[in-house]
């Protein structure tokens, strides 16, 4: 995904953004390295706050996170960040290509093949609470929720089986889109 080009934010308090960001960036190491990703850039930091900020005005906002991702795209801050820009704006086919580029860069944290299909029980710790493997399976429910949203039945409902193959327990609640789905007459029959 590539950055857009896009103006510089007007001035005003982004000097005091920065400030604050920096000054966070000592107190959130400690969680940084718990992330997917590892430590968020500073300037990438910087960017999503400047994004937050601005989120009245959605081309500086979206600028901001396209920045924040350019600068820090192995980093799940920056991809959650511009995902729930997009949905939250209801701009849901934006937001699953970036939930899907999300889905990839879950599966690179876990050791996983990048084609979601292709993935199966035992190629990573879905049944315990490790923060890898769930981020993974809250991708993939989001990816699936966006399919079915955009129509797209066949698609959403394959990565619902997947997610009740990955995680037949349900920690991720899957089961719930599933009903929606069954409900609304949508669901494949077996």
């Amino acid at each position: 995904m590539a950055a857009a080009s896009c103006a510089t934010a007007p001035g005003g308090g982004d000097a005091e953004v920065v400030r604050s960001a920096l000054a966070k960036m000592q107190s959130l190491e400690a969680l940084e390295s718990a992330r997917p990703g590892a430590a968020l850039p500073a300037a990438a930091e910087i960017e999503l706050q400047l994004a937050s900020r601005s989120y009245d005005q959605a081309d500086v906002a979206e600028c901001h996170l396209q920045r924040a991702y350019a600068l820090a795209p192995e980093h799940a801050a920056t991809h959650i960040g511009l995902y729930r820009f997009y949905f939250y704006r209801n701009r849901l086919r934006e937001a699953l290509v970036v939930g899907m580029c999300c889905l990839a860069f879950a599966a690179r944290c876990n050791g996983l093949a990048q084609d979601w299909t292709a993935v199966r029980p035992p190629h990573a710790e879905f049944d315990s609470l490790s923060a890898l493997p769930r981020f993974y399976l809250f991708t993939l429910k989001a990816c699936a929720y966006l399919s079915l949203r955009l129509g797209e039945r066949e698609h959403g409902s394959a990565m619902l089986d997947k997610l009740a193959e990955l995680d037949p327990t349900d920690k991720v609640n899957a089961t719930v889109l599933r009903d929606v789905l069954s409900r609304a007459g949508g669901d494949h029959e077996e």
